[in-house]
């Protein structure tokens, strides 16, 4: 993509990539709670596929034309929630306990994906050329599309849904400003969603930049850039499937959320710091537990969450990651920009003669502010409630105690009704 984007921005080409990611990352914060207040009724199947044709279209058009490309992967953010209809998928078809190792395992899947695919598309590259690579893709994601068009069942219950595609939904529910201040309201949804702002906005900026970072400034290869993102992701796969569970069990959701949160503020330093290939490898061991972040904060989400409400609740999530894919990125490159170091090539610097890290104290300087992020999001999480700590224990359906005690948690329902919090706070 970053070759395409500099053959036909070859001036601006990381401007143009932060603009692109900014639309991207915009329209996902404002469809991703409409997106999903409609799954919660009309179903999942049908926006799921959806989401993820409308994510996959751009692809063949790389080749055909690099303008409708751009253009279309821009507009394609408006669809880019997927996650938050398959986490809502998965919220509708297990039972509480089951959810945090179900999220690892949907994270671990997506983890597979990026240790196979960075792979096969550079080999197909050097030794077939990179129509090849975007044929095997576009290929790839029409299965992908078969498989839940003809697969995949509906995880709603019938008498969940309307019978017609015209039956009215609440737009409160669906307006993205209406979810922020929902958000305001309550205490726990505010803290949740304040934490994944705070970690996952340096994420996003590390994801637009890193391997450029490895290629041009620590002096990896192409195939020990691969390489790196195959351990990385196996070893993501190992947290989010073994690791996550043992952790949820043992000690608890809230607590996996501040190992997650540390294990990425650590990581985030250690990029900073770092400026020889060892350290990044063992930096990116540590990566890999950080990923136990996002299924253990959409578990302690849907665990907390009505079921005919799980779609707007990760609906909500995902259109705050889909706002820090937008500031991320550019936050990333104004730093790079602030401390002088130029990522503005494609060819990679032999490290030899890299200047850059040789005289400069901190290698990554946008790495070290992610970390201070990191720090926020974890001093945040620090206040949010652990629910079902007690409830789960006196009622096999934790959040069902709410409605368990009406007269205690709901002295003043007829005032607030208009507020209506999406996830129902018991420590208050």
């Amino acid at each position: 993509m970053l070759v395409v984007l500099h053959e036909t921005f070859p001036q601006h080409t990381f401007l143009m990539n932060g603009l692109i990611q900014g639309v991207k990352g915009f329209l996902s914060f404002m469809c991703a709670p409409l997106i999903g207040a409609l799954s919660d009724v009309y179903g999942r199947k049908s926006f799921l596929l959806v989401t993820v044709f409308f994510t996959c279209v751009p692809i063949p058009l790389m080749r055909i034309s690099p303008w409708w490309y751009f253009a279309m992967i821009s507009v394609s953010g408006a669809f880019s929630v997927t996650f938050s209809v398959i986490f809502a998928y998965v919220a509708d078809i297990t039972q509480e306990h089951e959810r945090s190792t179900a999220y690892g395992l949907v994270s671990a899947t997506f983890a597979a994906s990026l240790v196979t695919s960075p792979a096969i598309g550079a080999y197909i590259s050097t030794f077939y050329g990179d129509n090849l690579v975007v044929l095997l893709a576009t290929v790839v994601a029409l299965l992908d599309i078969c498989f839940i068009l003809l697969v995949v069942p509906e995880s709603l219950r019938d008498k969940m849904r309307p019978n017609f595609w015209g039956a009215p939904i609440s737009w409160e529910q669906a307006d993205p400003f209406a979810s922020l201040k929902k958000i305001g309201k309550d205490t726990t949804v505010l803290l949740i969603c304040i934490t994944v702002f705070f970690s996952y906005l340096p994420e996003a900026g590390q994801y637009s930049s890193f391997f450029l970072y490895l290629k041009q400034i620590i002096g990896f290869n192409q195939g020990s850039i691969a390489a790196f993102i195959a351990v990385v992701g196996i070893l993501s796969i190992v947290a989010q499937t073994v690791f996550l569970s043992i952790l949820m069990r043992s000690i608890g959701n809230k607590n996996t959320v501040l190992l997650g949160l540390g294990f990425q503020m650590f990581q985030l330093a250690w990029y900073g710091f770092g400026s020889q290939p060892w350290m990044m490898w063992a930096a990116g061991a540590v990566a890999a537990m950080s990923s136990i972040t996002f299924p253990a904060v959409s578990a302690l989400i849907s665990r907390n969450t009505e079921s005919d409400q799980q779609g707007v609740a990760q609906g909500m999530v995902t259109g705050i990651r889909g706002l820090c894919n937008g500031l991320g990125p550019a936050l990333y490159g104004f730093v790079f920009f602030l401390f002088h170091v130029e990522l503005g090539g494609l060819v990679p610097v032999p490290s030899s003669d890299d200047k850059t890290t040789k005289g400069a104290v901190i290698p990554g300087p946008p790495f070290l502010f992610g970390a201070v992020a990191v720090l926020l999001a974890f001093m945040v999480a620090l206040f949010i409630p652990e629910h079902n700590s007690h409830s789960t224990k006196n009622n096999a359906g934790g959040k069902h105690s709410i409605s368990s005690n009406p007269q205690t948690n709901n002295p003043d329902r007829s005032s607030d009704e208009d507020i209506e919090p999406l996830l129902q706070d018991t420590s208050v």
